[in-house]
Parts: structure tokens; sequence; C-alpha cells
């Protein structure tokens, strides 16, 4: 459905995109930021998944800026190359590409992003930073951060995920108590991703759901009433 599409962010740097539109008239926008593995197949189908909802989708390929075309697996290897990019970025420079794909889809109406892993974390820092109506985080840890979202955030995590243990959970409710959170039972970090091993189909589904019915309060203008508030466990 999409293809790529060349940006440029404000400091001159020049990068990739996946760019899907929607069928009919779009609903708002959503900026799709990517795990350590690049815009990979997965991450391209994502954004081709929000289109097909009716929003106007947008991946940004953030690894860029240390060479264009990266797109990893799922190996322990694929891992540790995805982490030595990663730790090569400043969060200043993500938030500048990000930032310029906002500014790409934004004629779409009221925009969102929505961040795996690394760019879940990414996501709740441009709830803070950015322009934004508001953003989902699935399983991203914004510990590093030390900055308050000024928009609305959803957090989807697994219970069995080692890397967020329920106390960093726990401060982040303390932290940011508007927030709606959810904890999957028994679902591992990566539990969206179909291509991993610790995918988990009845908590993605349901995710998904959540996350489709938190964009349409807040891109399409439905009632927010609807959301569900606090902390639950699913």
């Amino acid at each position: 459905m999409g293809e790529f599409t060349a940006l440029m962010a404000r400091d001159g740097h020049e990068f990739q995109a996946w760019l899907a539109a929607p069928p009919g008239r779009p609903r708002g926008a959503v900026v799709v930021l990517q795990e350590i593995f690049g815009v990979n197949s997965h991450i391209r189908s994502v954004t081709d998944g929000f289109a097909a909802e009716g929003y106007t989708a947008i991946a940004p390929a953030l690894f860029d800026r240390i060479r264009r075309g990266i797109e990893l697996g799922y190996s322990g290897t694929d891992v540790d190359e995805g982490r030595g990019y990663r730790q090569q970025l400043q969060p200043e420079q993500t938030m500048k590409d990000i930032a310029a794909a906002i500014a790409v889809v934004r004629h779409s109406g009221r925009t969102a992003t929505v961040g795996y892993c690394w760019g879940g974390a990414l996501s709740y820092r441009a709830a803070c930073e950015l322009p934004i109506a508001c953003a989902v985080d699935y399983y991203g840890n914004p510990r590093d951060t030390g900055k308050t979202p000024r928009c609305p955030v959803m957090y989807h995590f697994g219970s069995a995920d080692k890397s967020i243990p329920p106390a960093d959970i726990e401060r982040l409710q303390a932290a940011h108590g508007q927030g709606i959170i959810y904890v999957y039972e028994g679902a591992g970090h990566g539990f969206n991703c179909d291509l991993r091993q610790s995918h988990d189909p009845q908590a993605a589904a349901l995710a998904r759901r959540r996350t489709l019915d938190f964009l349409a309060s807040r891109l399409a203008g439905e009632d927010p009433a609807r959301e569900e508030q606090g902390q639950e466990s699913a």
C-alpha cells in the first residue's frame, strides 16, 4: 500500500520514510516509530495497517542518519546490531526526524505517534516535546526522559517483559497518573510483532483494538469519555 518517500529534517538531514495513504478521506495521521530493527517489513506492514483504518500513516527511517536502508531481523545478532545503531543517535536528532514526519502528514488532521520498543520510548518523548494530539507506547520504557507528556498517552506492557519490570511500570504510573496503562498477563517484550518468537496474538489483538479506539477518540473527535482510565490488566 505504501511507498518510500524522501523527507528533510530541520537540520538539513535527508532521509527516507514509508508513507501510506488511506483509501478515502483521512481521519487523521499516525507517525509509526520503529523498533531497533529499522523500517523493516513488519514496520511497513504496521504502517499500512493504520492507513487501511483511514489514517495517513508514515514511518520515518530513523537509522538513515547512520546509513540508509538498514533493515534487520530478530536474531540475537540483529538485536546487538540494532542496539549499536541506536546508541549512535542522539535523542535530539531523532526528534528532528520525527518532527519532519509530523509536518509531512499534518494536512491530514490531528496527528498521533505510535511507537514500538525504542520507538515506544520515542513516542513518549514526542508527547512531551512535539505538537501531537496523542501518543501510544508499546513496551518502550520512558525512564530516561525525565519529561511530562503534554498530550494523552496510552501504554501497552507485557507482564513477562523482563526489560520493563513491574517496578518501572509503577514508577510511570506514579509520575504520569493520567496515562492509560495496560499490562497484558503473560505477554513478553515485542508481543505485537508477528515475526518474533514473543508474539502473543491475543494480547496483540486486544492492544490493537484499544489503540484504534484511542486514536479514534483523539484524532477523529469521537467521545473521549469512552476511554478507560487508569491502569488495567488483561
